[in-house]
């Protein structure tokens, strides 16, 4: 029904991914006894490892156990111990235990339990016919230390994969590919783009037999895109653009005070929202409908010494990034108030970056 956005998938896949295990498939399967059953049918006839999220509870809608013993064939039965442990954890708690949750500690004779000290509900390990399902909670809570602590040790491949990512405002994704060119069509490593919300990434990934391998590959790749488009590149992986300002701002001793119009109070939310930010940031105002001056007068009665303003307009503004070096401006054209906020936010960022690094 669209009401649970599956973060499950999206942590497993990177974390497969730096154990150089490639993620081909993902599916998402409703509470259908029949539909899962055919779903790990379909899984284990293409790929040695299964991995599974969710349906691990005690109620009837809860049915991962059921169809991995109905496409494997066996018949789950209750564990003595895992149902021991089970009442006990319920009595650790002053509760009596449901006869429902019996279910949670049945076994199936290819599977072996995964211990779950955060909840009720145990994982399983089915190993059968060189295949291989994990089954974990769904709850992100219960199925990350599970995979992390019993799960991820055990699946060394014995190869790495490593990945870079740039970040770069001011340029279009394709002019971003054209200046790329034979790197993108290169198999090792590979580099691909991509257009999000804070400008062009550009991610470089490398598989090695080993991770120093993959990152000494990985550095030459982007070396050589810095070479061609350093200029745009504001910043790496986790990076974003209020902690890339905040350093610039603590290695130089300065302290910024932003006045927003066009803006509305985005740079001053995205400032505010840095790790930091306290040591820097003097503060910001939003006035509508103000123009440059006046917004400057209006930032320097904030204190500091650095000061970015985001004048109101129709269709155009000069933003201004003003150091006690110098000043830097920045014509963003837009097409309504939302593109023009978006647009202030962004390009009034980097160009206090650029300012910066003057």
């Amino acid at each position: 029904m669209g009401e649970i956005v599956d973060t499950n998938a999206a942590y497993l896949a990177g974390r497969l991914a730096l154990l150089g295990i490639d993620c081909l498939h993902m599916q998402t399967v409703g509470d259908n006894l029949g539909r899962a059953k055919e779903a790990f049918e379909r899984a284990l006839a293409r790929s040695e490892l299964v991995v599974v999220t969710g349906g691990l509870g005690p109620t009837e809608d809860d049915l991962t156990r059921e169809a991995i013993a109905a496409a494997l064939g066996e018949t789950p039965a209750v564990d003595p111990e895992l149902e021991k442990e089970l009442r006990s954890w319920f009595a650790g708690r002053g509760l009596p235990m449901p006869e429902r949750n019996r279910k949670q500690a049945w076994l199936i004779p290819s599977a072996r339990a995964l211990r779950n000290p955060n909840g009720t509900a145990p994982g399983w390990d089915v190993r059968k016919d060189g295949r291989r399902i994990v089954a974990m909670p769904g709850v992100p809570r219960e199925m990350t230390p599970m995979w992390e602590d019993q799960v991820e040790p055990t699946l060394a491949q014995g190869s790495a994969l490593r990945r870079r990512t740039l970040k770069l405002l001011g340029v279009g994704e394709s002019a971003v590919e054209e200046k790329l060119d034979e790197l993108v069509r290169s198999t090792s490593p590979t580099v691909a783009t991509y257009a999000k919300n804070d400008g062009v990434h550009v991610r470089i990934a490398d598989k090695a037999p080993s991770a120093q391998e993959a990152d000494a590959r990985i550095a030459g790749v982007e070396a050589e895109i810095r070479a061609r488009l350093g200029e745009y590149v504001w910043g790496v992986d986790s990076d974003t653009l209020g902690v890339v300002v905040g350093r610039a701002l603590l290695a130089r001793g300065w302290r910024l005070a932003v006045a927003e119009s066009l803006s509305m109070g985005d740079i001053a939310r995205s400032l505010a929202d840095t790790p930091d930010a306290r040591r820097w940031f003097a503060g910001g105002v939003v006035r509508l409908g103000a123009v440059a001056e006046a917004l400057e007068r209006e930032a320097r009665g904030l204190g500091g010494n650095v000061f970015l303003i985001t004048p109101e307009g129709n269709d155009e503004s000069e933003l201004r990034a003003i150091t006690p070096e110098r000043t830097r401006r920045l014509t963003v054209k837009f097409r309504s108030p939302p593109d023009g906020r978006r647009r202030a936010l962004l390009g009034g960022l980097d160009l206090l970056r650029r300012a910066l690094a003057d």
